[in-house]
Order: structure tokens, then sequence, then C-alpha cells
């Protein structure tokens, strides 16, 4: 590793305290080298779109628009007591707020059963917004005060570590300092959470651990980012690598952390397809060009494959009524893209880059191919409330898991994708770089062949 690239990784990992045991590889620092403070070149009227209730951007300390989901989201009365107990997914959350002293716990619900299925989205995919609403907003959250620094100085918090790296949902008995408050975890990034509370006690039942999980949680003298991709070529999903990860179950012995979930999902996404990305790149190029298809919770993805070497882009395009864009006329869109060297920070879309990364790269490792890969994501108004980052995920699994339409040019692709799209396509290019750059390069490659 050179001096300038050595540098870099110290640079970030100053910025993100929590993930600077994972910031080996100078693809995954610069895909969160987040800048020092928001851009303040946002197109006006689209702060929302680019916010996601995350940034703060417009000045108030709560979002606004999640704000009046509140009035619709209802407590129910076997949640509104101090002693809960239940089988947690098991699920945990690791927060950011205050960081580095952020509050961390298991979610739990009022009862017992089969749980699993509450906290694990690779298996959401068809579901309505109201049954991920309903059995998401089951979970009570409870609240552990922890410095990220210092993941093992608590003993709730290896409870609750212990319940991350479960196999199965575990039964847990929560003595909480108060009932849990009717306010709710809603973010673009992290799947919605219920109501929480203070822990007072925390009993946790037995465990049955996920034993690859378990291999590379003993194992203090294993890098973060090797355990990760680890226990994904061993095929543990990417949310239960997530999971232990935010508890701070990787790694080095004396650089292991606590790691905000929201982060935990983001440099998950990255590390893995960084890796896959090294390989796609020695594969031979695709034959024609393809366009895949995926429409879920009004969420309609495009995505075009070019036979050219690896570069990638992903859109996003709000339209006026959906929970990112208060704009009642327009629809606003954007996107982030990388050349074949990846790069340099992190993407202004967010999380959702990374986690459609992950999937592209998935689909052209098993077949063996590189390609230049152009999502197109319409969100249209029934897309009411964020679900998080794994909608985006599996949305592009599922539209890579079909039978692509093949085409023999570039004009015939973007006319099939021109049919299902409803923003005019030339809006699109004009918000692309890879389209842009395309269309240009063989306009003028065809001037230059033309006798």
């Amino acid at each position: 590793m050179g001096r300038k690239q050595s540098k870099i990784i110290k640079k970030v990992r100053k910025k993100l305290l929590g993930t600077s045991h994972l910031l080996d590889d100078i693809g995954v620092a610069l895909d969160l080298n987040l800048p020092s403070q928001i851009p303040t070149s946002i197109p006006k009227g689209s702060k929302c779109t680019v916010c996601k209730g995350s940034k703060n951007i417009c000045g108030k300390t709560k979002c606004p628009l999640l704000s009046r989901l509140d009035a619709y989201l209802k407590l129910e009365p076997m949640m509104e007591r101090k002693e809960i107990e239940g089988a947690s997914p098991p699920g945990v959350f690791v927060g950011r707020i205050g960081y580095p002293k952020v509050y961390v716990g298991p979610l739990v619900p009022p009862f017992y059963g089969d749980t699993s299925l509450f906290d694990t989205p690779e298996q959401w995919f068809g579901k309505s917004m109201d049954e991920i609403v309903r059995f998401r907003l089951r979970l009570i959250r409870g609240k552990i005060r922890a410095d990220i620094r210092d993941p093992y100085d608590n003993g709730m918090i290896e409870e609750t570590r212990i319940t991350a790296l479960s196999e199965k949902p575990v039964e847990i008995e929560l003595n909480l300092k108060s009932k849990p408050s009717k306010r709710f975890v809603l973010s673009d990034s992290v799947q919605p959470i219920g109501p929480s509370a203070i822990v007072k006690k925390l009993k946790v039942g037995n465990v049955k651990l996920n034993h690859h999980i378990e291999n590379a949680y003993y194992d203090t003298d294993l890098k973060s980012s090797e355990a990760i991709l680890n226990i994904y070529n061993d095929g543990i999903s990417v949310t239960k690598i997530q999971k232990a990860l935010s508890l701070g179950a990787f790694g080095l012995e004396k650089k292991r952390r606590l790691v905000p979930t929201r982060w935990s999902i983001t440099a998950v996404d990255s590390i893995i397809s960084q890796k896959m990305m090294d390989k796609v790149k020695t594969q031979p190029i695709i034959n024609e060009f393809r366009v895949y298809e995926s429409n879920y919770l009004d969420n309609r993805f495009e995505i075009l494959m070019i036979p050219e070497a690896w570069k990638y882009e992903t859109m996003e395009a709000w339209y006026p009524g959906t929970i990112w864009n208060p704009d009642r006329h327009q629809i606003h869109i954007y996107g982030d893209s990388e050349g074949y060297r990846g790069r340099s920070n992190y993407a202004s879309i967010g999380g959702c880059y990374y986690a459609a990364r992950l999937a592209v790269n998935e689909a052209l490792m098993k077949e063996k191919r590189q390609a230049t890969v152009i999502i197109m994501r319409e969100a249209h108004p029934g897309y009411i409330m964020p679900v998080g980052v794994w909608q985006v995920r599996e949305n592009v699994r599922n539209a890579l898991n079909q039978r692509p339409l093949k085409y023999n040019n570039l004009k015939e692709a973007l006319s099939r994708i021109k049919s299902k799209l409803d923003i005019r396509l030339d809006n699109w290019v004009d918000q692309s770089d890879l389209l842009k750059d395309t269309l240009y390069q063989r306009k003028l490659t065809e001037f230059v062949m033309t006798p």
C-alpha cells in the first residue's frame, strides 16, 4: 500500500471511529469517505430527497416528513408496560445519536414463538407495506448506554451481542425503566423499528450460536473485513453479518468496536461488493445489451447492462407525494456513479448505492462476466414510508434473477426502458454520467469509422 493510500485510510478512520477497524482496504475507505460537511449545492426544492431524514439539512431537529407518519402508527396495548417478555428474531440495534456514546440493545416483541421473519429482510420481498410495518413496529427496542470504543464493559451489552450471534429466536425478558415511548425509528437506511425504553435489567435465555459467526467471534486474530468475507462465502445472509458486526463481534481483539446499525449495513455491502468487483473486472465482458426489471412497493427498477468494462451507476427519481419529495409538482432525480477504478468518496444517495452494487456484483460473479451497469429507480407515491436499503438490494436481486431481455444495440435497449418508465428518457440521460458517456463515445466511434 502506498503512502497516499495510507493517508486516506488514516483520514477516514478519524472520521468514522466506530468503523476504523474495518478500513484496511483502500476501496472500502473511499466508499465510506463521508464529506466533512453537507454539500450546499443542492438543487432548490430537493433538500428532502438528498437528506432522507438523516442529515438535518433543513435545520430541524426531527424530520417533519417522518413526524407526519407518527399519527398513523399505533402502539399495541400489550406493549404499554415496563416488563416485556418475548422471542427476539434475533434483532439488535445500535444507534448513532450522541456518538461515540450511543444506545445499544435487543429488539423484542411482547410475545413468544417463531419471530425470525421480523428481522430477516431477505425473506420480505413480496410482502406488503402493511405487513412489513406491522411486524416491525411490534419490536420493542431496549436501550443500553454504551461507548462504541469499549464494547465489553457492560454485561447487558454482552448479552445483546450473544443475541445477535444466535441462529434462532432468543427468549428475552426486559425490565424497563419506563413504558416504551410512542416514537419509532424510520429511516431510508434501516428497516422500521418500534417503540423504545431504557433497560433496567436484561435476561437472555438459551442461545444457539451460528457456528460460522461464532468461529469468527472467537478468532481475535482475524481482521473484520476477512471475517465478513469468510462468513458471507459460507452462505450467511448479509443481515446476519451486519447485526454481528454492529455489536463488535469481529476484528482484532483490541480493535473491536460497536458500529451504529446504519453504518454497519453500508460497511458490509461495501466490503463484500469491493472484493467481488476485483474479481468481476478479470472476467469476460457480456456479449449483448441487457435489460432487467423489478417492481415492488411501488418502486420500479430498470437495469441496463452494456457490453463494456465494469462501470456502475444508480439513479433515483422521487415522485411528488413520495416520502422524500414533499414538492407537489416536480419530480426529483439524482444519482451517483463510479468508473473502472471505483469511487473516491461516499455516495451522496447513501446506503442504497452500495446495497444495489452488492446485488449487481453477486449476479456478475455468478455468471463470471463483467459489464457497465446502470440502475434507474422510480419511487412512486405508493412508497409512503421508508423501509430501509434492503428493499433496494432485494429489488435488484429480484430483477437480476429473472431472464434478461437481450438486444443487439443500445437504441433497442433504451427503447424498452423508455416504455417501462414514466419519466422521459432524456431526463435520465441528462442526469446520468454513464449514459451520456456511452452515447457520446458511440457517436464519436461512428464518426471516426465513417468512410
